[in-house]
């Protein structure tokens, strides 16, 4: 069974273009922000959060194990993402030092799927030298990789659990030819920086997560899950 396929099914107010409500929303945050207040991200009204684990395959955040700690005893659904560099070695290697520094999943019901932060380049080539299709099975081999080593027996069924693929969707367009090989498989975390939702990368009906903005009355990133509660926490266990 594929995971969109699962999460549809637990998403009936999903939209293709949602606006933002006030509930369920989230933040994800890195060690720019070093020190937070969990309980009062809580009192907020923030119900998940994102954490940067890794990047590339030689940066492991010094701030994720507290933070993840300190999301998990403040009640938070919370998972890690990984920002990545496909310029430095080949998407596989790459999951797998994510997966070995905080971007595993389990079934515990407060886990998110990891993330697979791809974007523009900080400092270098927009695409980090990869033409379009180069990058596609980059990103393959960095999802099936995460899918292989997350996926767990349920029954006598096996369920897959891919990545979530955060992106804009004009670095999709330009760095992967706008590719919709994943979204049949991997939920889309879509940065759109506005106040209503513009077009999605080809493929992704709606987007599962959408960090609206790079600031709020909270910590870090501001991020809205397309969907009620109900639909959030079904999204931790229904792989």
């Amino acid at each position: 069974m594929k995971y969109l396929a699962s999460l549809a099914r637990a998403l009936a107010e999903a939209q293709a273009t949602p606006v933002k409500r006030a509930d369920p929303q989230g933040i994800d945050v890195s060690d720019y922000q070093p020190d937070i207040d969990w309980t009062t991200v809580v009192d907020n009204g923030i119900s998940f959060v994102y954490i940067k684990a890794t990047e590339g395959t030689s940066y492991i955040s010094p701030t994720f194990s507290s933070q993840y700690t300190g999301a998990t005893d403040a009640g938070l659904i919370r998972g890690g993402y990984h920002f990545a560099h496909p310029d430095e070695s080949d998407g596989e290697t790459q999951a797998n030092y994510f997966l070995a520094h905080g971007g595993g999943w389990s079934a515990d019901g407060i886990t998110l799927p990891g993330a697979l932060d791809i974007e523009y380049n900080p400092d270098g080539a927009e695409c980090y030298g990869l033409t379009a299709s180069e990058m596609v099975i980059w990103i393959e081999d960095f999802s099936n990789t995460y899918e292989v080593a997350t996926g767990r027996q349920v029954a006598l069924h096996f369920s897959p659990a891919y990545p979530v693929i955060y992106t804009t969707t004009d670095w999709w367009s330009t760095c992967t030819g706008n590719s919709a090989s994943f979204a049949n498989n991997n939920p889309l975390w879509i940065a759109d920086w506005s106040s209503t939702l513009g077009a999605l990368p080809a493929g992704w009906a709606y987007t599962s997560f959408w960090q609206y903005a790079d600031s709020g009355p909270n910590p870090g990133d501001a991020d809205l899950w397309n969907g009620d509660t109900n639909g959030l926490r079904a999204c931790v266990t229904c792989y």
